[in-house]
């Protein structure tokens, strides 16, 4: 990296995947898709992480401004916070998968009903848990990609469970862990603050090649209406959590 190029990192914006530094691929709008066949990521276990936090700013205003006086530029920078923090608006965000597979399967994986899925049997897909507080380990599905051929598509999705809806202060991002190669990160940086749910990335499985693209499109009602725009055409009740 030259002087002039230390001075102005805004320069180097345009590099938004493949960083050697952060070992990260970053997809946008304008660079929304990855093939995992090209990076040899098709074996082993497919991590998809959720995690989020919420910041002092949206809860506290501007309380403490007059402790950055003397350095004004922080003035712009509020302090990121856990999303359990004491006093934190209450938002549950929840990771879910519907999938479809090569025989005509649909179905859901998600926290809603104990759909926990299966690593080891159709669908191949498994919800480890149902993170509430925004840990910083967060909510993970995993994928078995040795069962790749048995998937057709999936679309990996967040939405806020019976909570106020709050995806505009949450600062949620999504990170995928292929078993080889960088991982993939998608933020939820729309400007949607009444959406209750966001489909985050497709998988698609087709021509021999496994495919993620970036979707990050945010709608007003839950999975039915994720399903209606991507046409898994399934039926959709109310669900609950356990308590557990």
């Amino acid at each position: 990296m030259g002087f002039w190029d230390g001075l102005w990192p805004q320069r180097e914006a345009q590099f938004e995947s493949g960083s050697a530094a952060t070992n990260s691929i970053v997809l946008t709008r304008r660079h929304a898709t990855v093939s995992l066949t090209k990076q040899g990521a098709l074996t082993g276990n497919l991590r998809v992480n959720l995690s989020w936090q919420m910041r002092t700013s949206d809860i506290m205003g501007r309380s403490r401004q007059s402790g950055r006086l003397l350095r004004p530029l922080k003035l712009f920078q509020p302090e990121p916070v856990q999303a359990h923090t004491q006093g934190m608006v209450n938002v549950d965000l929840d990771l879910g998968c519907m999938y479809e597979l090569k025989d005509g399967t649909r179905g859901v994986v998600q926290p809603l009903g104990n759909l926990l899925g299966d690593l080891n049997a159709p669908p191949y897909i498994r919800l480890s848990g149902d993170d509430r507080f925004g840990a910083p380990s967060g909510e993970t599905v995993y994928v078995n990609l040795d069962q790749r051929d048995q998937i057709k598509r999936l679309l990996f999705f967040v939405y806020i469970y019976d909570q106020t809806p709050a995806f505009d202060r949450t600062h949620a991002k999504v990170t995928l862990y292929p078993g080889n190669g960088p991982r993939i990160e998608i933020e939820l940086d729309e400007h949607a603050p009444e959406a209750r749910s966001c489909a985050v990335f497709t998988v698609d499985n087709s021509k021999d090649e496994l495919t993620v693209r970036r979707e990050v499109k945010f709608v007003y009602g839950f999975q039915s209406e994720l399903d209606r725009l991507y046409g898994f055409g399934m039926q959709w009740g109310r669900g609950y959590k356990s308590r557990t």
